[in-house]
């Protein structure tokens, strides 16, 4: 038998270096090669809206709701009645229809006639909705009023195929989606373009925020500023007098811009699999780092013990342990004011590091206050 005990051990040791960084710069105009401000910021107001709805799926091939599900056969009767055909209740058993709960967005300045998607779950006892049709049936918003209509094939990402124990099952053939199955029949609530757009940050940032002021003012220049930072995920724009009788052409202007956006230093690490995500630009305070592999080797073999002389007793088996320990060389690297995780990473690489050797030495550094980053672990 053998064991492996302390593989890996890191250790790291910071050295007595102070340093002081420079305050940080004003904020800057947007630069040539930056990114388009509507990739940075949402228009206030301007957002879709979830609708939802209840249906029936048929033409299902014997994989619909069983008689445990109660209400899919109750729709069923209901829909007759609609079209004509009674039904006394509790007389009808299919297995061919399935409840289903719809799901859609209705996007921004949606107009009558426009389509969308939608997606569709079961939400009985069904099996598969491979092949079923969505009958006719309306979605609605949050305050209730109908805003659009669903019918068509459901289209499913998975299949099940054989019978009972021999069967297989790949992704959830139980949801599905209607490609433009969804039909808009009433506008959509959108606030309409005032006298202040407010742009809201994708991620919010204080430094992000005032070069997206500085940019709107730049690119319009007017005796008072148009924009105005109000915090770190807000900034209000107010719309020109040479854009009163067209907001939208300024809207889409303004999206237009190029906007150097600012990202905090962060580092992600992940210690199920061992990757490690970092930014160029975080840097790392002077620091010295030790590494090196401590290995004990524990095996134990049996041996024949016989009796003594002039015994009758049986030979006994002792077992024989013996250790071997085998420390590895330490490897050390000295990172100067200014490195990168980059470096650091490359660094490590050159020694011969593991991937979850640096997980171990980045959350030491971060430990010792090294790490001029946020360090997040999932």
């Amino acid at each position: 038998m053998q064991k492996k005990l302390g593989q890996s051990a890191a250790y790291v040791v910071l050295a007595l270096c102070w340093t002081v960084r420079p305050a940080s710069l004003a904020a800057q105009a947007a630069a040539e090669h930056g990114s388009r401000l509507k990739d940075l910021v949402e228009i206030e107001g301007v957002r879709g809206n979830q609708l939802i709805g209840y249906g029936l799926v048929v033409g299902l091939n014997g994989t619909g709701d069983r008689q445990q599900t109660q209400f899919s056969a109750q729709s069923l009767i209901n829909l007759l009645e609609r079209m004509g055909v009674s039904m006394p209740p509790g007389s009808i058993t299919v297995k061919n229809t399935a409840a289903v709960l719809i799901t859609a967005t209705l996007p921004p300045y949606g107009q009558p006639g426009t389509q969308v998607d939608a997606t569709v779950a079961a939400i009985g006892d069904a099996t598969n909705l491979q092949g079923g049709l969505l009958v006719l049936t309306t979605l609605r918003g949050v305050n209730g009023q109908v805003y659009a209509t669903v019918q068509g094939p459901v289209v499913t990402a998975g299949f099940v195929a054989g019978r009972t124990s021999n069967s297989t099952t790949v992704n959830h053939p139980t949801a599905g989606r209607i490609p433009n199955g969804v039909t808009v029949e009433r506008a959509a609530p959108s606030v309409p373009i005032g006298s202040v757009i407010k742009l809201q940050l994708k991620e919010a940032d204080f430094e992000t925020s005032v070069r997206i002021s500085a940019a709107v003012n730049q690119h319009f220049p007017s005796s008072e500023p148009l924009a105005h930072a109000e915090n770190s995920a807000l900034v209000s724009v107010r719309l020109p007098e040479d854009y009163k009788a067209s907001p939208t052409e300024f809207v889409a202007e303004l999206e237009r811009l190029l906007v150097e956006p600012d990202h905090a230093a962060r580092v992600v690490v992940n210690e199920k699999t061992g990757t490690v995500v970092l930014g160029a630009d975080v840097h790392i305070a002077p620091v010295a780092i030790m590494h090196g592999n401590l290995t004990v080797s524990i095996q134990t073999k049996p041996r024949i013990a016989p009796a003594g002389p002039f015994s009758s007793a049986p030979a006994t088996v002792v077992p024989e342990t013996t250790v071997n320990a085998k420390d590895d060389k330490s490897r050390n690297l000295v990172l100067k004011d200014g490195a990168t995780v980059e470096e650091l990473v490359r660094a490590l690489a050159a020694i011969g590091s593991t991937t979850r050797d640096v997980v171990a030495i980045l959350e030491a550094l971060k430990a010792a206050g090294a790490l001029e980053a946020e360090l997040e672990i999932i």
